[in-house]
């Protein structure tokens, strides 16, 4: 029978802080059971519990000679686990929000890229397609679309009527709209 075994709480943290490793020995035997019961209650987690066991005895035995007990050596270890478990709840619940922050960055930069591209293959199929159109309808809808100008102003500039630029206009739009609409539905199918 170890020689330690018969000595109580406070001759234990006295040696300890004396660097004996057989005091050190009896506090790990005497708690580590009790202590991995209460600590597994709260985490289920084997692994989790054993490395905040070795973490509190570790820190325990490298700060022997600084530790101040203000309570008795039980309500130390159990303090110290219950702390170290809230520290692993924080941890776990900022790497889920980092997972679903993460999660939500993806799914919405994807759609967002996704879209984009949607985007400018459509710009430039509409461009395509305007330059197929002949050049004085291509001349007058580019002026309509691009540059912003009223009917009244394209005719002024071009020196043609009103109706044939309107004329033109819907033309341009008419079959844009045809050589589009394969576009459109092949996209939905």
């Amino acid at each position: 029978m170890s020689v330690f075994r018969s000595l109580t709480d406070a001759e234990l943290l006295t040696k300890l802080q004396q660097g004996d490793v057989g005091a050190f020995t009896e506090i790990h035997s005497r708690y580590y059971a009790v202590l991995y019961r209460h600590a597994l209650q709260r985490l289920e987690d084997n692994n989790e519990v054993q490395d905040i066991l070795q973490e509190l005895f570790s820190y325990l035995w490298d700060n022997r000679e600084t530790i101040r007990f203000n309570v008795s050596l039980p309500a130390y270890l159990y303090a110290a686990v219950r702390n170290r478990v809230i520290n692993v709840y924080r941890r776990n619940k900022q790497r889920y929000n980092y997972f679903d922050s993460l999660q939500s960055i993806i799914e919405n930069k994807t759609a967002e890229a996704d879209q984009n591209i949607r985007l400018k293959q459509l710009t430039e199929l509409i461009e395509a397609e305007v330059e197929k159109l002949p050049p004085q309808m291509r001349l007058v809808f580019e002026m309509s679309r691009k540059q912003y100008l009223s009917h009244q102003q394209i005719a002024e500039e071009l020196d043609i009527s009103v109706l044939t630029v309107r004329k033109q206009v819907q033309n341009s739009l008419k079959i844009l709209k045809v050589k589009l609409s394969t576009y459109f539905f092949s996209i939905f199918l």
